[in-house]
């Protein structure tokens, strides 16, 4: 069985070579190593091989590990976020890449203006339009970050979507070019704010390597990374 060193270099070599593919520079892509429902064990081994960007799903769990493994690793919730949970959030994570209705901006930017600090967020996109997931229709999302623009702690880094589940990669490539292309429009728009470069998080373990192709600018990797995950393990 293949090391989480090891498995982190070839993910960094796939993700360089699809980059390439599309004439991006390889660095303009980062890779979040999702850990949740990960040993603390396996998260300190991504460390030890020089991963310092790692998303988390479950809030209470991911607390923990925050406090665990110190300041310099920088953590971005991937969840979808309740809004009574605001407050630990915009105190903890380094992002909230899940903003996907107005009320949980304005939340969070009340308690990231008492912890005195501007929070980078991603506004989420449902952009295969599926019930059981969270997410603005894309449609809507300019009205959602014409909101967000409004909160002074607030920090709009990009787009953020989890498109329909496909065996075949190839099958999930319409829904990253839609995304691209969305992102380009709110952009030129001036709705993605003054920060660049625009982010936009997509693809995961299955898909990063066409998501890149389409634009990507983090991908979120974690069966790839760590395994198949565990029942949930905390810190």
């Amino acid at each position: 069985m293949a090391t989480v060193s090891e498995n982190l270099d070839k993910i960094r070599e796939r993700m360089a070579a699809a980059a390439k593919r599309a004439d991006r520079d390889p660095d303009s892509v980062q890779l979040v190593a999702v850990s949740k429902r990960q040993h603390p064990d396996l998260i300190q081994e991504a460390i030890e091989a020089g991963q310092v960007l790692f998303g988390e799903n479950y809030l209470q769990d991911a607390l923990g590990r925050i406090e665990q493994f110190g300041p310099e690793i920088r953590w971005h919730f991937i969840g979808h976020l309740q809004t009574n949970k605001a407050g630990s959030a915009a105190q903890k994570f380094s992002c909230i890449e899940t903003v996907d209705r107005l009320k949980l901006a304005r939340k969070l930017n009340t308690h990231a203006a008492s912890a005195n600090r501007i929070l980078p967020v991603f506004v989420q996109v449902n952009i295969g339009r599926e019930e059981q997931k969270s997410g603005v229709m894309p449609e809507e999302a300019a009205e959602l970050l014409k909101g967000i623009a409004e909160f002074q702690n607030l920090q709009v880094r990009g787009l953020m979507t989890m498109p329909p589940y496909k065996t075949d990669p190839e099958e999930v490539r319409p829904y990253f070019r839609q995304m691209r292309i969305l992102t380009d429009e709110l952009a030129s728009a001036g709705l993605l704010g003054s920060i660049s470069p625009v982010e936009l998080s997509m693809g995961m373990s299955g898909d990063f390597e066409v998501a890149i192709e389409e634009g990507a600018t983090l991908v979120r990797v974690g069966t790839a990374v760590f395994g198949e995950r565990q029942e949930r393990v905390k810190s």
